[in-house]
């Protein structure tokens, strides 16, 4: 639960506690998480803000930022540089721990994770697995855009490594590769299956996104209830597991209007499913699927429709009265609904909808 001063002058307003001790309390919880860093959780603060554009700026410049002029360096300048930078993160990520600062820690431990991909490629290079003298389309740089089963080896390297850096720290920042590197796995792995890029087809792609998608979802919600009283390790596993399903399902190819009309009940729940687990990345992309299924139909279905505007407008404001009449009887609802949950998912519904 996120505790303001607003909060503690509400509670001194309502009786709750004495006006006179409301300085007080407040100073002693500011100075507590000052003295001890590893309290906070992330947030919009200026340090936060800094911590995590600094360290995507450095995860960046040595993963999506990498330039086509490291191939000059071959295999072992990329492996030895890669090596370097890993200990130099390594190093810093332990030493920050000690401090007590846990974000920056995480940041610098992740950029090692980051890091891991480059080694091997440079590896590899190394022992001439790369024949062409470099990744199709433009060396290193090709991994975080070109689909290819070849980066299977280096992505398995790198979930490893993440494993290995979340035993070690237990930080949620590391999930964030590691989530990235899963979501990557999912669109190389199709042509890895039927053997090379010419053979495999989008359907099958798409396919294998939404069941990687689903199995990451899976995966985040059965370590949201382990982690349930402690930090958010799920969130990045929601993001790209949600993304992953619901890119791979908004591509299929739709042949007709009950399978849109399916999509858009399928987005529905979604949205109800971050409604009821106070996961937002559920709510966002069902939203937007939402939409193109209304777009469709307005654009397609009903083009020529005088009525249709009129009709959406009232589905829209119907909506908002739902959003009025749930509000006031949310308390109840939500009381209702969590009595016939298992305990530890109600546990985890309570302690997600006070972050």
């Amino acid at each position: 639960m996120k505790l303001t001063r607003q909060t503690l002058d509400e509670a001194a307003r309502q009786g709750l506690l004495q006006s006179g001790q409301v300085e007080p309390l407040w100073h002693f919880l500011a100075a507590r998480e000052a003295a001890n860093p590893s309290l906070a959780t992330p947030s919009f603060r200026a340090a936060h803000l800094l911590y995590y554009i600094g360290g995507l700026i450095a995860i960046g410049a040595m993963s999506l930022f990498v330039t086509l002029a490291w191939e000059q360096l071959g295999g072992g300048g990329l492996l030895v540089i890669a090596l370097v930078y890993i200990g130099i993160a390594v190093a810093a990520a332990e030493l920050l721990l000690r401090r007590g600062l846990a974000i920056p820690a995480g940041i610098l431990g992740a950029l090692a994770v980051a890091l891991v991909p480059l080694a091997i490629y440079g590896a590899q290079l190394m022992m001439g697995l790369w024949p062409e003298a470099g990744a199709p389309g433009g060396g290193y740089r090709s991994y975080h855009t070109r689909i290819d089963w070849r980066w299977f080896l280096m992505e398995i390297g790198t979930l490893l490594a993440g494993v290995l850096a979340l035993a070690r720290w237990r930080l949620p920042f590391l999930v964030m590769p590691v989530a990235v590197t899963l979501w990557y796995m999912s669109m190389d792995l199709a042509p890895l299956l039927v053997g090379g890029n010419a053979e495999a087809t989008w359907a099958f792609r798409r396919q294998v996104a939404m069941v990687f998608g689903l199995l990451m979802i899976v995966v985040a919600f059965l370590v949201d209830l382990r982690t349930r009283h402690g930090r958010d390790f799920p969130f990045w596993l929601y993001l790209f597991g949600v993304a992953s399903f619901w890119a791979g399902m908004t591509s299929l190819d739709s042949t007709n209007e009950l399978s849109r009309f399916i999509y858009a009940l399928i987005n529905v729940a979604m949205i109800a499913i971050g409604a009821a687990l106070s996961r937002r990345v559920f709510a966002v992309f069902g939203g937007i699927g939402l939409a193109l299924y209304l777009g469709h139909l307005s654009w397609t279905v009903f083009r020529n429709s005088l009525l249709f505007p009129f009709a959406l407008t009232a589905i829209g404001l119907a909506i908002v009265a739902l959003g009025i009449w749930w509000q006031r009887r949310e308390h109840a609802i939500g009381t209702a609904l969590r009595a016939r949950l298992p305990a530890a998912v109600r546990e985890l519904v309570q302690a997600r909808s006070e972050l």
